[in-house]
């Protein structure tokens, strides 16, 4: 039996903020808290305090205030001698190295928030850790470390009856199943996190669901609309809570099931909005799906294929350099089908158009493509297995 979920990152004077408060709203309250904590030198609360701050800067997508307040954070936390709260900071850090792509730094930062968290015998701040060990190894692939963690993560959350732990966990190992094929256990997983994270009225697990539940549908039945319907649902949660992160990856999901039905005009609008979305919080693993999904959609428009090859090329070694090994992956199955494609096209001696450009120094503004036959690959490759992080 869960609980109502709760958010144990809030804490001392701001333990009454839920789950659901909006970010703007945390954002304001742990800013008076944290300077009223400084004027009366209450070391620890100035710590507590500063964490919320720093939580609601990363979710806004402020990376260099978010940065700021956790390192803040943490020393204040020090100095108080804080050992629990040293850890939370140490969580808050590793989560926002990790949304900005610094994956070495995440797995330090986490990892040393965990033996903080078990040395402060604070056990909420060590599951948490844990469990930001095990998603920057997902989003980076590596299933096979990783799997086994997700799912004892998984145990403990049921058996301490954590709802919104569990719906982490859920959500996570339902990803891993729907990369790999697995859709109707995806599906089920995903499921069960939206009931859970419904019934604890977690708002933001429950748009994470949706989203889970969208791609799925898409993928596996190709239900276009119901799909686009779900992403609309989370998207109405999102946005009243201010997820700034969380809705660009919602905007990037409807990318995927608008290309994936053929809808490639509307696709590339969603795609060039995400993409804006993610570099304006230098979030540069959901900059570059998105810039990958419009890469190939505009390959499908009639964009010239050398540029295709060209922007797929610089994907690869941004992927690279991150260390997403799946994102990289499909970056190769996209290479391997639009070089399919060109190929085809110089055999047909049928000119492809020049498209726009999307390359990292380009505009963010996209000009129409052309209209035309385009490109249009001689195999689809499963296309509707890509796009899936």
């Amino acid at each position: 039996m869960y609980g109502k979920a709760f958010a144990p990152e809030y804490q001392g004077a701001l333990t009454t903020l839920s789950v659901n408060s909006s970010l703007v709203d945390v954002l304001a309250a742990g800013t008076e808290q944290l300077h009223a904590a400084e004027r009366a030198g209450e070391l620890g609360e100035v710590a507590r305090s500063g964490l919320a701050v720093a939580e609601a800067h990363r979710r806004l997508g402020h990376v260099a205030e978010a940065d700021r307040a956790w390192k803040a954070s943490y020393r204040a936390a020090r100095a108080a001698g804080d050992t629990a709260t040293m850890a939370w900071a140490l969580w808050s850090g590793g989560t926002l190295a990790r949304q900005r792509g610094a994956l070495a730094l995440a797995w330090r930062l986490l990892g040393l928030a965990a033996e903080l968290g078990e040395r402060g015998g604070d056990v909420v701040v060590r599951g948490y850790s844990l469990a930001g060990l095990a998603e920057t190894g997902r989003i980076q692939g590596d299933y096979a470390a990783v799997g086994e963690l997700h799912e004892r993560l998984l145990a403990e959350a049921r058996k301490r009856g954590e709802a919104r732990h569990t719906v982490w966990a859920l959500e996570g190992i339902a990803q891993m199943h729907r990369n790999t094929g697995s859709y109707d256990t995806a599906y089920a997983m995903f499921e069960e996190a939206a009931d859970i994270a419904g019934r604890a009225d977690d708002r933001r697990g429950h748009a994470w669901a949706l989203r889970g539940l969208a791609d799925v549908l898409s993928v596996r039945d190709g239900d276009d609309a119901q799909a686009l319907a779900l992403l609309a649902e989370a998207e109405a949660a999102c946005r009243e809570m201010n997820l700034t992160s969380a809705l660009a990856y919602n905007h990037k999901m409807r990318g995927n099931v608008l290309y994936r039905a053929g809808r490639y005009e509307e696709a590339r609008e969603v795609y060039q909005q995400a993409l804006e979305e993610f570099r304006a919080m230098s979030e540069p693993r959901g900059a570059a799906l998105a810039r990958l999904g419009l890469v190939k959609t505009l390959a499908h428009l009639g964009r010239e294929p050398g540029r295709t090859a060209a922007d797929l090329a610089e994907l690869a070694d941004v992927l690279e350099r991150i260390g997403l090994r799946h994102a990289r992956e499909m970056v190769a199955r996209a290479q391997e089908e639009f070089t399919a494609a060109a190929d085809a096209t110089a055999e047909a001696g049928t000119p492809a158009h020049d498209g726009d450009d999307v390359r990292a120094r380009s505009s963010t503004s996209v000009p129409a493509t052309p209209g035309g036959a385009g490109v249009r690959p001689v195999t689809r490759a499963r296309e509707e297995a890509e796009h899936g992080a």
